[in-house]
């Protein structure tokens, strides 16, 4: 299995590089974990941009120093401040119409070791009016681990994110935007691993999430320039 380590120079640059890893997982059946520190920015779902109130709430966004950027994926609006760590474990796949349930029970079990490990105790679920709400998520004095699932033809993506500290400043800004796109939201719902008392150094909680998701496969480590 592969280990991924480091972001790209800028956002889309970095969003290639988890193109780049579904498609090299697909073709050569290696699998590929990664969990860095996206850049800043506030990330819009489908759903968003469809929504009547998107350019408003993209606007909201800017005024409060998040680029706002779209991406190819559903679910609502989630913020990254720098600190927020993003994972993911990419696997080979032979039918897509099997396996969705085990791989989110294993991935929810994988996170709650790792949050563990930073001194986290994290329930499976979220507080109403959560942001991104879903169905895979943890809370722990608030909600701050939303996962997602992707399959395509050979390769299974199962990613999330992983609040770790500036609880405060993203309950701001997706008051904000949540708002405009009049989606229900309590700030209150925001949750992080330091809010839970946990380590709230971000490359810590990336490492504790990366060794969750490896499990015991061997890996190789590989860092971007």
């Amino acid at each position: 299995m592969r280990i991924v380590r480091g972001r790209a120079a800028d956002i889309a640059a970095d969003r290639a590089v988890t193109t780049a890893l579904r498609e090299d997982v697909a073709s050569d059946g290696e699998g590929a974990v990664r969990a860095w520190r996206p850049h800043r920015q506030l990330a819009f779902g489908r759903r968003d941009a469809r929504a009547d109130g998107y350019e408003q709430a993209r606007a909201a966004a800017r005024e409060h120093g998040y680029p706002p950027h779209e991406r190819d994926v559903g679910g609502r609006a989630v913020a990254y401040t720098g600190s927020t760590v993003a994972f993911l474990r990419l696997e080979p796949l032979d039918d897509l119409r099997v396996g969705m349930d085990d791989r989110y029970d294993a991935a929810v079990a994988d996170v709650q070791r790792a949050l563990e490990t930073v001194g986290v105790t994290a329930a499976r679920g979220e507080p109403p009016d959560a942001f991104c709400p879903g169905q895979h998520s943890l809370s722990s004095d608030g909600k701050l681990v939303g996962l997602a699932q992707r399959v395509s033809k050979g390769v299974a993506q199962t990613a999330g994110i992983a609040v770790v500290r500036d609880h405060e400043q993203i309950a701001t800004v997706l008051g904000a935007v949540y708002d405009a796109l009049d989606v229900p939201f309590d700030p209150d719902s925001v949750g992080s691993v330091a809010r839970a008392g946990g380590d709230g150094d971000p490359d810590r909680v990336a490492r504790a999430l990366e060794s969750a998701l490896v499990g015991g496969r061997d890996a190789t480590v590989e860092r971007l320039r």
